[in-house]
C-alpha cells in the first residue's frame, strides 16, 4: 500500500475522489500513465499494488465518490496495461461486479462504464469471468434507475460480441445459471435472456439444441407473459429451434416431450397451441425415442381435442391420428396398460369429443393388443360400465362396442352380462333410459340369441323378484318391438315345429315366468296359445294390481302393431285357432268394467274386442 503511495501523487488520488467527475477523470488519465509506464518497465509488483490501492482504498469505500474514483481508475489501469492486463484480471474485475450491487445508482451506472471499458481492452480474456458477468447483468437489465439500464444494455452489447467471437467459451458451464434464470418473472430480464438464447444459438460452434430441454419450459413460460413483445421474442426463438430439431438428426425428444406435455395443459391459449403444435412434430419425428412417453403424450391430447379454440383441436386431432396409427411393439417399452390408464381416466372427462377419443383408444388397443388389455381388464372394466350411463347416445354405443370387442371369449362374456344385469340392478334409471338402446346393440354385436339367453339364464336365478319383473318387462319389450331382433322373433314363431326355435322358448319361459304378461305375450308370440289361455285362467288367483293392467294394457296394444299381424289372421279362422280365442277373451276378461276405468283403458278394451270381433264375423 505504501509502495502505491509513493507511485500515484497525493494529489491525484484526492482528485481522484473528488465529487466532480471531471476532476476524477483527470486523475484517472493520470493513473493509465503510471501504470503505462509500470507496465513498458515490466514491473508488475508495483502495478500490482496499484490496483490494490485503487481496489481497498477505493472501491471498498464506505464514501460514493471514493468507489466512483476507484471504478474509473481500474478501468484507467486496465487501458494502461492494454496487451498485459489479462494477468491482473483476477484484481480487477471482481470489485468492479461488486459495485454493480451498490446501493448507489451512479454507482452502478459507473461500474458498467469500468466494465464496458476493461471488456474493451482485454476482449476474450475476461471469458473466464462470463458467469458472473452474465449474472450481473442479469440483475441489472431490470434496475430501476433508467441510466443504469441503458449502460447495462450498452455492456451486454459488447459482451455478446465478445462471446461470439471467442472460442473460449463454456456452454457446458453457462447452462446451469441460464435454466436457474429462466425462472425469473421480470419482464426486462426476461427479455434479456431471450436476446442471450437468440445469440447464442446464433453461433454456428455453439449447440444450443443440445441444451434446449434445460431452458425449453421456461421460454414456453415466457409465451404467457403480459408483454407482447416477450410473447413474441419467446415464439420466435421457439419457432427457430423447432425448425433447427426437424434438421437435426440426433435430438433429445424425451425430455423435451415431459415439458410439452406439461405445458399443453396450460390454462394460456397461445401456450396450448405452441405446446400441441411440438407435440404433432415430435409425434412425426420422434420415433422410436418417444415410445416410454406415448401414455403421457396422448394424457396432453385428448384434452385438447375438445379445446375451445378451434386451431388447438385441428392440431390435436391431427397428432391423435398420428399416434394411433403408430403400431409400437410392447417388448420395445410400449405400455399398454398406461396407455389404457389415461384412456379411461379421459372417460370422465367433461367433454363429450374427448370421451369418445378415448374410446377409439380402447378399442385399438384391443384390436392390436388383446392378450395385453385383457390382463388388466379389472383396472378398467368398472369404468366402462359406468360410462354406459354417459348423456351422449354417441358414447354409450362406442362403449358398446368396446364390451362387445372384449366380450368376444365366453368367459368375458359371461362377466359383462352379469355386470350389466347388477348394473341395471343398482341404477333402474340406466334400464329405464338406456336399457332398450344397450340390449338393442348388443345383440347387433354379440348375437341377439347368445345375449338374451345368457340374459335369461342370470334372471331366471334373480333373488329381487321386482328388479327381475321389470328386468324382463323390458326385454320382452324389446324382442317384440327391435327390428334389431327380428330374426330371434322369426325363429321363436317357429317354436312349435322347430327344434331349435323351441329350446329358445324354453330356455327364455324360465326367466320370463317373472312377469306373467311378458309370459303371456311370449306364448301368443311362439303361438303357443293353449298355454297361453292356461296362464291367463291362473292369473285369476292373482292380486290385479294397477302395474299389472299398466302392463297388460302394453301387450294388448302391441297386438295392433305389424309384429302380432299374423295372429289377427289367425282370427279369421276361429275353428282353427280355438285356444287363441279363448285366449284373447281371457285378456277382455281381466280388464276392469268400463265404468271404472279411465280412458285408456277404455281404449285398450276396445282394441281387444275389435280384435275378437273378426273372429265373431265368420
Amino acid at each position: 500500500m505504501a509502495d502505491a503511495l509513493s507511485i500515484i501523487p497525493a494529489a491525484v488520488l484526492r482528485n481522484l475522489a473528488d465529487k466532480l467527475y471531471e476532476k476524477r477523470k483527470n486523475a484517472a488519465l493520470e493513473i493509465e500513465g503510471i501504470v503505462k509506464q509500470l507496465a513498458a518497465s515490466g514491473d508488475h509488483d508495483r502495478i500490482t499494488s496499484v490496483i490494490n490501492l485503487l481496489t481497498t482504498e477505493f472501491t471498498y469505500s464506505p464514501q460514493a465518490n471514493h468507489r466512483k474514483g476507484g471504478l474509473i481508475g481500474l478501468a484507467a489501469a486496465t487501458v494502461g496495461l492494454t496487451m498485459e492486463a489479462a494477468q491482473h484480471l483476477e484484481q480487477i474485475v471482481p470489485p468492479v461486479l461488486n459495485s454493480f450491487s451498490d446501493q448507489d445508482s451512479r454507482v452502478r451506472y459507473y461500474a458498467c462504464e469500468a466494465l464496458y471499458n476493461i471488456a474493451k481492452v482485454v476482449r476474450g480474456d475476461f471469458i473466464v469471468f462470463f458467469n458472473q458477468i452474465f449474472d450481473a447483468l442479469c440483475k441489472l437489465s431490470a434496475d430501476s434507475d433508467a441510466n443504469v439500464q441503458s449502460a447495462a444494455h450498452l455492456l451486454d452489447r459488447l459482451v455478446k460480441d465478445i462471446v461470439t467471437e471467442s472460442d473460449q467459451f463454456s456452454i457446458e458451464e453457462f447452462i446451469p445459471l441460464l435454466r436457474e434464470r429462466m425462472n425469473v418473472l421480470n419482464p426486462y430480464v426476461r427479455q434479456f435472456l431471450v436476446g442471450w438464447i437468440t445469440v447464442l444459438d446464433s453461433v454456428p460452434d455453439i449447440d444450443m439444441l443440445g441444451f434446449l430441454p434445460d431452458f425449453l419450459d421456461g421460454l414456453f413460460n415466457m409465451l404467457s407473459d403480459s408483454s407482447h413483445e416477450i410473447r413474441q421474442q419467446a415464439d420466435s426463438a421457439l419457432s427457430e429451434f423447432l425448425q433447427e430439431i426437424k434438421n437435426s438428426p440426433s435430438v433429445d425428444y424425451g425430455r423435451m416431450a415431459e415439458i410439452l406435455v406439461q405445458r399443453a395443459g396450460s390454462p394460456d391459449e397461445f401456450t396450448r397451441l405452441t405446446a400441441i403444435t411440438w407435440i404433432n412434430e415430435f409425434v412425426k419425428l420422434g420415433g422410436d425415442q418417444l415410445v416410454p412417453y406415448y401414455a403421457d403424450i396422448l394424457g396432453a391430447i385428448l384434452p385438447c381435442i375438445s379445446d375451445k379454440e378451434e386451431k388447438i383441436r385441428v392440431v390435436a386431432r391431427e397428432t391423435n391420428e398420428e399416434l394411433r396409427a403408430i403400431r409400437a411393439d410392447p417388448a420395445e417399452g410400449f405400455d399398454v396398460g398406461a396407455i389404457l390408464s389415461i384412456a379411461r381416466r379421459q372417460l370422465s372427462n367433461e367433454w363429450e369429443a374427448t370421451r369418445i377419443e378415448a374410446l377409439h383408444w380402447i378399442g385399438t388397443l384391443l384390436a392390436r393388443y388383446r392378450a395385453e388389455v385383457l390382463s388388466v381388464l379389472d383396472d378398467i372394466f368398472d369404468t366402462l360400465l359406468k360410462a354406459l350411463s354417459d348423456p351422449s347416445d354417441e358414447v354409450v354405443l362406442l362403449v358398446l362396442d368396446v364390451h362387445a370387442c372384449i366380450a368376444r371369449d365366453a368367459p368375458q362374456f359371461r362377466q359383462l352380462v352379469v355386470f350389466l344385469v347388477h348394473k341395471f340392478r343398482i341404477d333402474h334409471s340406466l334400464l329405464e333410459k338406456r336399457g332398450a338402446l344397450i340390449i338393442r346393440r348388443l345383440c347387433v354385436l354379440l348375437d341377439a340369441e347368445r345375449v338374451y339367453l345368457e340374459l335369461s339364464t342370470i334372471l331366471e336365478g334373480e333373488a329381487d323378484l321386482d328388479f327381475a319383473s321389470i328386468m324382463v318387462q323390458a326385454l320382452n319389450l324389446i324382442l317384440l318391438t327391435s327390428s334389431e331382433l327380428a330374426e330371434l322373433r322369426a325363429l321363436l314363431k317357429q317354436s312349435m315345429v322347430n327344434p331349435a326355435g323351441k329350446d329358445l322358448f324354453v330356455s327364455l319361459y324360465s326367466s320370463w315366468c317373472h312377469s306373467p304378461t311378458a309370459t303371456i305375450s311370449l306364448c301368443l308370440l311362439t303361438q303357443a296359445y293353449q298355454h297361453a289361455s292356461s296362464v291367463i285362467q291362473s292369473l285369476v288367483e292373482e292380486d290385479i294390481n294397477v302395474k299389472f293392467l299398466v302392463q297388460l294394457d302394453k301387450l294388448i296394444r302391441l297386438l295392433e302393431t305389424p309384429i302380432f299381424s299374423y295372429l289377427r289372421l289367425q282370427l279369421l279362422e276361429p275353428g282353427r285357432y280355438i285356444w287363441l280365442l279363448k285366449a284373447l277373451y281371457g285378456l277382455l276378461m281381466l280388464l276392469p268394467q268400463v265404468d271404472h276405468i279411465a280412458p285408456r283403458m277404455v281404449t285398450t278394451i276396445r282394441i281387444l274386442e275389435l280384435c275378437l270381433t273378426g273372429s265373431t264375423l265368420w
